[in-house]
């Protein structure tokens, strides 16, 4: 739609000359790359991360750090340092500490019991951390040290390292086993050994915290020496002294076995690492999950971002409802309506100027009733979603009447960007997700026809026209050979900060181009903006991802762009780039499935880490691109088997996905080897919109002639049409 109206924009393209290109700079025009595998072998880890290993939904987020120690009183201040924990506990051994990490891992990706595998030149030991919910004790944090010697028989004593602020002491008492307590003397931390020798125990104040020596044991190579430490959650609750790790780890074990990554009718059947992520991620998103005021909240993470923010929620709850969690997805959709303020606005964590947030969450709410093939929720929220458009049309009005640019080019008001730029600028980034929701609004009300929400199709052609007119204008000439459209606009005054090194760098906060274009459908495959956007994607790409999109500038990624980036290339049809796009976004993680917000690059010697880890927006795009690689909603086309590359099916594994939903209802699709070489996909759709085309790509075929049980089918430009009526059939080429 919009290709036709803003098609003079590359032309009206000029130079912006306030960044520097950087000298390596390259950039290909067509797709990133030919073919070729990338393996995940998380090449691109984080050297520091974090990992949690709660329950679901629980309102304890208990955290474990790269050298297996334990993280609390994390600040409730979101702007906190990453690493601001009141509270560091580090399990270790008296000696030398030379301390080597060998490994980390957790038992399998449901399973998030972790074990950390420690070196010294006399001895190993392995930590192992887990929480338990046993009755009569509440929730407790639990690590395991196991201690063997890697030749003789040795001597050692482990040692608790305590970084906190506040007074520690021994407990008196019967008990044979040391009990570290707090200023309130209630028990903190349980430290228990096979035979405990309390009165070896030694406790040694130290600059910010404190040294615990245990009792000494005599661990040989087949004989290891256990230390069990525990550490009630539930301060009222009374603690087993019990020494019996393994009923423990039982216990935990149990729990995870009989955990499920998915509900309702949704299976997903996948191999390799994107099994092993999808179910990890699955694990992240419940996990910090939590109850508030009555209904859960999928809440970003379990530090800097536990609470609700909308965007984040608006990929969050998709990506539940791919995974089968409808009725907690529903609590969450209400959540975020339930922050709505009397003048129609929506407030949540990314403060007042984020005006987009009152849009995306009608994205959202749409979003929600397409999948649920019920409007109801829609209809229920009719009022608040048109009082939600009221008052943006009155930020626009408002911006009309004052000299701002955004105001002269009748935009939403300047506001807070995000994701890379704060403070209130001249921008695009909260018109372009206005747009996105009163689209949404707008289509589907094509339909329902709810006079109330007339209102939304007048305001998104006016603001469409008017967004049009200015991105003609505020095009920027790349001279690496392209245009693209920034988030700034040219007159904002952070282009021309004195000190080069603080201004924006031109791929700098353009994660709203990316939503606009999918999922928000703002334009169309041939718009200059949706070009030029892939195109500056494309030549900031490092380490397999685009580079410098956020909050750190130089040298470092923002981790979860990628996913985003990658979901454009599927919708652009550049399914090898999507797919080496999305490799690379793997490769960023931890090995045990988990990403920070932002990190180095890997050669980077001035940047940082930033933000929460897990980071479950990038738990939610990870479920997300593994859904549309398989099925892709493209407007009023159904796309399967858009993001698998042909080489895949050389592997010869069944994969498969069961009742997915999707704005035509649910969909299953089963793809299964057949004879040597030859391959079945069964496909079947129940719900009552049919979809315009049902396509896959010919070349999956490998030139053989398909044969189709219960459909029609023709091939044109390279894609297989299906008859799309048809609710169920049978493709088999061999």
């Amino acid at each position: 739609m919009s290709g036709t109206v803003s098609a003079s924009m590359a032309a009206a393209a000029r130079p912006l000359a306030a960044f520097a290109v950087p000298d390596d700079a390259s950039l290909a025009l067509g797709d990133v790359s030919s073919e070729r595998r990338v393996e995940v072998d998380f090449r691109y880890a984080p050297s520091q991360y974090q990992t949690a290993f709660c329950f679901p939904d629980d309102h304890h987020k208990s955290l474990v750090n790269e050298r297996g120690s334990l993280l609390y009183d994390f600040p409730s201040d979101q702007f906190a340092s990453i690493d601001q924990f009141g509270t560091v506990l580090e399990f270790t051994l008296a000696g030398m500490d030379r301390d080597t990490v060998r490994r980390q891992w957790i038992e399998s990706p449901s399973i998030p019991i972790v074990h950390t595998l420690i070196e010294r030149p006399t001895v190993s030991f392995e930590l192992i951390a887990f929480a338990t919910d046993r009755p009569g004790e509440g929730r407790v944090d639990n690590v395991l040290l196991e201690v063997r010697a890697t030749q003789n028989a040795v001597q050692v004593a482990p040692r608790l390292n305590v970084q906190c602020s506040c007074t520690c002491e021994l407990a008196a008492g019967e008990s044979p086993n040391p009990v570290l307590t707090r200023a309130d003397k209630k028990p903190w931390i349980y430290c228990m050994a096979a035979s405990p020798r309390k009165d070896e125990a030694v406790l040694w104040a130290r600059t910010g915290g404190y040294e615990l020596y245990l009792e000494h044991l005599s661990p040989s190579p087949g004989q290891p020496a256990r230390y069990l430490f525990r550490i009630p959650q539930d301060s009222m609750k009374t603690i087993d002294s019990a020494f019996d790790p393994d009923a423990l780890l039982s216990s935990a074990r149990r729990f995870w076995q009989s955990w499920k990554p998915f509900g309702g009718p949704v299976q997903f059947e996948l191999s390799g690492a994107n099994k092993d992520f999808l179910i990890g991620c699955a694990r992240n998103i419940q996990q910090a999950r939590e109850s508030k005021e009555g209904r859960l909240v999928f809440q970003v993470g379990p530090t800097v971002y536990r609470g609700l923010w909308i965007v984040d929620g608006n990929f969050l709850l998709e990506a539940a409802r791919y995974l089968g969690y409808e009725r907690e997805a529903d609590d969450g959709l209400r959540s975020e309506w339930n922050r709505q303020a009397p003048t129609g606005q929506i407030i949540a964590g990314g403060g007042g100027e984020h005006w987009k947030d009152t849009a995306i969450a009608m994205f959202t709410l749409v979003r929600a009733c397409e999948l649920k093939d019920d409007w109801s929720m829609l209809r229920e929220f009719r009022d608040q979603v048109a009082l939600g458009v009221r008052f943006l049309m009155q930020l626009r009005d408002e911006a009309r009447r004052g000299n701002s640019t955004n105001g002269r080019y009748g935009l939403i008001a300047p506001g807070f960007p995000d994701g890379g730029i704060a403070g209130v600028h001249s921008e695009f980034s909260n018109t372009l997700w206005v747009l996105a929701g009163l689209r949404a609004v707008m289509r589907c009300n094509e339909n329902l026809k709810l006079p109330e929400l007339d209102i939304a199709a007048s305001f998104y052609r006016e603001l469409r026209a008017s967004f049009d007119e200015a991105a003609k204008k505020e095009m920027v000439a790349d001279p690496r050979g392209f245009s693209y459209l920034p988030i700034l606009m040219r007159d904002d005054p952070d282009w021309k900060l004195p000190n080069p090194w603080q201004r924006p760098r031109p791929q700098t906060a353009q994660w709203p181009v990316s939503h606009a274009i999918f999922p928000g459908s703002v334009f169309a495959k041939d718009d200059p903006i949706a070009r030029g956007h892939i195109a500056l994607m494309q030549a900031c790409t490092a380490e397999d991802v685009p580079t410098e999109t956020g909050w750190l500038r130089h040298e470092s990624l923002w981790t979860y762009n990628a996913p985003f980036v990658a979901q454009v290339y599927l919708w652009a049809g550049l399914r090898d780039g999507a797919e080496r796009t999305f490799t690379g976004f793997l490769n960023h993680a931890s090995p045990l499935l988990a990403w920070r917000e932002e990190q180095p690059l890997q050669q980077a010697s001035v940047s940082q880490f930033w933000g929460d880890m897990p980071h479950n927006w990038a738990s939610a795009e990870c479920v997300r691109y593994l859904r549309h690689r398989l099925v892709l909603e493209d407007e009023d086309r159904l796309r399967l088997l858009d993001g698998l590359l042909p080489s895949e099916l050389t592997q010869r594994k069944a994969f498969s996905l069961a009742s997915t939903p999707t704005r035509f209802g649910r969909v299953s699709l089963a793809v299964e080897p057949m004879g040597k070489q030859g391959w079945q996909v069964t496909f079947r759709r129940e719900g009552s919109r049919v979809p315009r085309v049902v396509e896959l790509a010919a070349d999956l075929l490998a030139g053989r002639t398909p044969r189709l049980e219960g459909a029609a089918y023709r091939l044109t430009d390279g894609r297989l049409l299906i008859e799309p009526e048809k609710t169920a059939w049978k493709l088999s080429w061999s």
